[in-house]
């Protein structure tokens, strides 16, 4: 059997929906709950392996005090030239990042630091590390 694979829009939506909830601090079970779903739905939701009804999405975007809009903030068009970059490419790569738990952190807590020197100066240390451990340096 051939193993189905997610549509880039339902990815994205899913992406966006585990970003805002995590960012929200909220867990999937309680979103779970709040949705009449078990947590592994909200999973499959945020995976993009389950698309997500209209009225459902309204529902989400309820529960976590965003325009339903917000989930198609910089989703794949499709109309992209072939070999070609788009805002929407680079937007992708920060949903993926704050999809995650680290970027979740991360980003909490570098927008806490009110130093411009601080924060530049960490940037610094994170892309040396990079490159560090892509043995670029």
């Amino acid at each position: 059997m051939i193993k189905k694979v997610p549509n880039p829009i339902d990815r994205h939506v899913g992406s966006r929906v585990r970003m805002r909830r995590m960012l929200a601090g909220v867990s999937q079970e309680r979103l779970g709950e709040g949705l009449g779903l078990t947590f592994q739905q909200v999973q499959k939701y945020e995976k993009g392996s389950n698309r997500i009804s209209a009225s459902r999405l309204q529902q989400i975007a309820k529960m976590l005090d965003v325009p339903v809009s917000f989930f198609f903030d910089g989703a794949p068009t499709g109309d992209m030239p072939a070999g070609g970059f788009s805002d929407a490419a680079s937007s992708a790569y920060v949903s993926d990042f704050m999809a995650t738990s680290e970027g979740v952190q991360l980003t909490k807590a570098f927008v806490r630091i009110k130093s411009g020197r601080v924060r530049r100066r960490i940037v610094d240390l994170v892309e040396a590390l990079a490159e560090e451990d892509s043995g670029i340096a």
